[in-house]
């Protein structure tokens, strides 16, 4: 797909990951259309930037949780010039062990409100645009809690319903793209320890002691966390490239989950015999 000329829909697009995902979008020629609710901060800085740069964006203040303010923010987009292409849905908030410690309800409900049911909400009134557009695009950003839960090194980041809700997203992913086809492909990135996500530049990563944030790097096959960049790239791989894959989880963790698993050389005597 080229992406100049498009229109997408980024979800959490005010920090971190999503807003360097709206920016490489509207930097390739894509109309980005930005739903905010929280963080105002963030919000003012990245109209702030978006207006310098020059990009074509607009911004509508959006409880995603809600699914009558949900239906309103389609409605925006429709009636500002009809038509989506795009649709990254990434939204979450995830309540980390070390950071809030035992689960209280409000956390629990939070957690399950965002994570896992504002995605579907979005892509159940996203859908008809996209097959509308003849040639549409989902990608879901989730998060390798869905494989390895509340263990190991992990465990004072993940926490149940964390875990829980992004293993629902990769059934969601499947569903979609059984909905999509075939003129919609829907893929997901299932992120690990990446800046922003779960490692650097959060709350939790800054309260771990430095043991446990050695333990967590060791885990890690490629030796250290991702950057923003590379998650971006994915997306773009997602969105310009793959046109023959869809119903896909793309793991980008640098081989956290396959970390635990030494390979031990072959025992002494089975080697394949020299020519």
């Amino acid at each position: 797909m080229e992406i100049e000329g498009k229109k997408a829909l980024i979800l959490g697009a005010s920090r971190g990951i999503g807003k360097a995902v709206a920016v490489a979008l509207a930097r390739a020629g894509a109309r980005v259309v930005l739903p905010t609710f929280d963080w105002p901060q963030d919000v003012a800085a990245m109209r702030e930037e978006f207006d310098a740069a020059g990009f074509d964006y607009f911004m509508v203040a959006t409880d995603l949780r809600k699914p009558d303010q949900v239906a309103d923010l389609f409605k925006q987009i429709q009636g500002e010039d009809a038509g989506l292409d795009i649709l990254i849905n990434n939204i979450e908030r995830g309540g980390m062990p070390v950071v809030h410690g035992p689960y209280v309800p409000e956390q629990w409900d939070l957690e399950m409100e965002t994570t896992l049911r504002a995605k579907w909400w979005v892509v159940r009134h996203a859908m008809p645009l996209l097959k509308a557009a003849r040639e549409g695009v989902i990608v879901t950003l989730s998060s390798i809690a869905a494989v390895v839960g509340r263990s190991g090194p992990a465990g004072l980041i993940f926490n149940d319903g964390y875990a829980a809700a992004n293993r629902a997203i990769s059934s969601f992913t499947e569903t979609w793209a059984r909905e999509g086809a075939p003129t919609v492909r829907v893929n997901e990135v299932m992120v690990g320890f990446v800046e922003s996500r779960h490692a650097e530049q959060t709350r939790g990563w800054e309260m771990l002691t430095a043991e446990q944030r050695q333990a967590v790097e060791a885990q890690i096959l490629l030796g250290r966390t991702g950057k923003r960049e590379e998650v971006v790239r994915a997306v773009l791989f997602l969105i310009r490239e793959a046109t023959y894959m869809t119903g896909a989880v793309l793991r980008l963790d640098g081989g956290y989950v396959l970390g635990h698993s030494q390979v031990p050389p072959m025992p002494a005597g089975t080697e394949a015999p020299e020519d």
